[in-house]
């Protein structure tokens, strides 16, 4: 017994010290983003051995001041389509459909019109942006609008008429441009192969499976369940604040929709990477990437895209993998490496976005977090020495 906490607890102690070390640069990083005026901040590392390391910064609310929950709800946005393109290529390993099915085939007379031609767009340009289908989602344009409009609803089939009144950005393949609307034909190919809601599907092939016990698709419901931080948006550079927390939000159609916590996305991005949802051909094609826009690259530098997930280089060496979501004064990331062992998500709350340089400053200070957690490792810290 002596010998054994004799070599043991030296162990321990110089895990924690490392865990320490690590919490303080996670913690540094997130102070970073309040100090650029987003108002919450929480982030959560899982690492090769499963702990878990978390940070907090700013407030949950600028009334009360609550500190920020380190498990708290929040939308997780463009994160969903991660979820959606996973259930395709679970469709897709179990032979229901091909990548290379044309949209016509599963929806037919959808997309059509304007030059809009659901015969030559196949299902793999959906999930990679490379459909050329325009987006056309409603945004609000002042406090008074958002009040006017929070609650309201729109079907799949309405967001992707409106797509149906313009003409396409470009032919099918020939460019990469990232959108919305491919996503909800997706969640709409979901629910014709198998007869259920794309958001059912996801419950049942990885929510609960996996566990995610704080992970759902919350419909037309407004609120949050507790506990989440509050989150804000200035419509206007010289207006204040507007709680902008309570709304249905105008994606919630495969595009976007769930909402989750920092601990489940983890959980889910390691299974995903980690072979745990997807037979080993599916996970190739899901890591096969192409190039995105020099736009894009502005606040992703380095990003590739391949179908629903996008990588990104390390400063350590390698890439790692994830996706980003952001609506409404949320944004959230989640990054996991390639082996699928080690994890990290932040979400951030009453995020400014008074300019681009702004939303370049946000982004490039939460790549910093990202790539701070995933590489802050004994062997991670001599490469950067």
């Amino acid at each position: 017994m002596a010998g054994t906490l004799s070599t043991s607890v030296p162990g321990a102690i110089a895990t924690q010290q490392q865990d320490d070390r690590i919490q303080l640069r996670i913690q540094n990083d997130a102070d970073a983003l309040t100090a650029l005026g987003v108002t919450g901040v929480q982030a959560r590392l899982v690492t090769s051995d499963g702990r878990n390391l978390t940070a907090a910064s700013g407030v949950a609310d600028l009334t009360d001041r609550r500190p920020v929950p380190q498990d708290g709800h929040f939308r997780i946005a463009s994160v969903t389509k991660a979820f959606v393109a996973t259930v395709i290529l679970q469709l897709s390993g179990d032979h229901s459909l091909s990548l290379d099915d044309s949209v016509e085939r599963w929806l037919p007379g959808v997309v059509s019109g304007n030059g809009n031609d659901g015969r030559a767009i196949t299902i793999r340009q959906l999930l990679q942006h490379t459909s050329g289908i325009h987006d056309d989602y409603p945004d609000y344009t002042s406090a008074e609008d958002f009040y006017r409009h929070r609650y309201d609803t729109y079907t799949p089939e309405q967001t992707v008429a409106r797509a149906m009144r313009h003409r396409p950005d470009f032919q099918p393949g020939k460019h990469w441009r990232y959108g919305n609307t491919g996503y909800v034909l997706l969640g709409l190919i979901i629910e014709r192969v198998t007869g259920h809601p794309w958001h059912e599907e996801v419950r049942d092939r990885i929510v609960r499976p996996l566990g995610l016990d704080h992970t759902f698709w919350p419909g037309t419901s407004p609120t949050l369940p507790q506990p989440h931080a509050e989150t804000y948006q200035r419509f206007k550079a010289d207006e204040p604040l507007v709680d902008v927390t309570e709304q249905v939000g105008s994606g919630t159609n495969g595009e976007a929709g769930l909402v989750s916590t920092t601990a489940d996305l983890n959980r889910f991005f390691r299974a995903l990477l980690g072979g745990r949802l997807l037979p080993p051909a599916q996970l190739t094609h899901m890591k096969r990437t192409i190039r995105v826009s020099k736009e894009f690259k502005q606040f992703m530098p380095g990003a590739r895209d391949g179908l629903g997930l996008f990588s990104r280089p390390l400063s350590c060496g390698g890439v790692y993998w994830g996706h980003e979501g952001g609506d409404s004064g949320w944004i959230s990331a989640a990054g996991v490496t390639a082996d699928g062992r080690r994890s990290v998500t932040v979400s951030l709350s009453g995020v400014l976005t008074d300019s681009a340089d702004d939303v370049q400053r946000v982004a490039q200070a939460e790549s910093k977090l990202i790539d701070d957690a995933l590489c802050t490792t004994p062997n991670a810290d001599r490469q950067r020495r």
